[in-house]
């Protein structure tokens, strides 16, 4: 179905612009991912010619065989899947910004690896907000402290939050978990940990989106909106 993919792009846009006009902030501070776990190369590179740049996956593995085949097209890859501690050197190589650090052992890792390659890795931290069991992410009341040692290490920047909320048939009960994710956001800025930056929210997908860019996410991570139902 030759524009679907485009045209899913332009219907997404256009709810990210009025969900930050019900909240008073401009459609700029919205960054908009695509989530192509499991999509074909050519949905993605479709997905880009509409003006996707930033792609996010969820195994370094697949990122890497789709990266080697797309070339060097100006977009940003980021790591939003779990990422295991043995995956984090090739990790920093292929991705600019990591939205799964939730661990003290990871970090260790991404940062000697990082050292190594002389950059500075983007990372933002995985919070479980909603406390699920089934849920990876460092529980609420551990992420300060979590921060805070973080803070530390000379060859990460922490830019910011993530989290994945319950999933309900109705979006709008998802608000709490997205207040609360920005709410901790503001009291670990009143901190002023030294190389934290707080510049990211990433949270909301294709069924809560709107709600969450109402509760302040500037990055929302949607894959089935775009290319439709995974089949994998």
């Amino acid at each position: 179905m030759e524009g679907t993919i485009r045209n899913n792009i332009a219907r997404i846009r256009d709810s990210i612009a009025k969900a930050a006009l019900r909240a008073g902030r401009e459609a700029s501070e919205i960054k908009l991912m695509a989530v192509t776990k499991t999509v074909a190369e050519k949905k993605i590179i479709e997905s880009i010619e509409a003006g996707i740049d930033i792609i996010g996956e969820n195994y370094v593995q697949e990122a890497k065989k789709k990266n080697v085949s797309l070339g060097n097209k100006a977009i940003e890859w980021h790591m939003i899947g779990h990422l295991q501690t043995n995956k984090a050197k090739e990790a920093v190589q292929l991705f600019d910004m990591i939205h799964s650090v939730d661990r003290m052992d990871l970090a260790v890792e991404l940062d000697r690896r990082s050292k190594l390659l002389e950059r500075v890795t983007k990372i933002l931290i995985e919070v479980n907000i909603s406390g699920e069991k089934t849920k990876r992410g460092v529980p609420q009341k551990n992420a300060i402290h979590l921060i805070r040692d973080m803070s530390a290490f000379r060859n990460l920047s922490v830019y910011g939050l993530m989290t994945m909320p319950p999933w309900f048939d109705d979006p709008e009960k998802t608000r709490p978990y997205f207040a609360a994710l920005r709410e901790l956001r503001d009291r670990i800025i009143k901190e002023q940990f030294e190389n934290v930056a707080m510049r990211e929210l990433s949270m909301g997908m294709s069924s809560d989106y709107q709600v969450a860019i109402e509760e302040g996410a500037t990055l929302v991570r949607i894959g089935r909106d775009i290319f439709g139902a995974r089949t994998g």
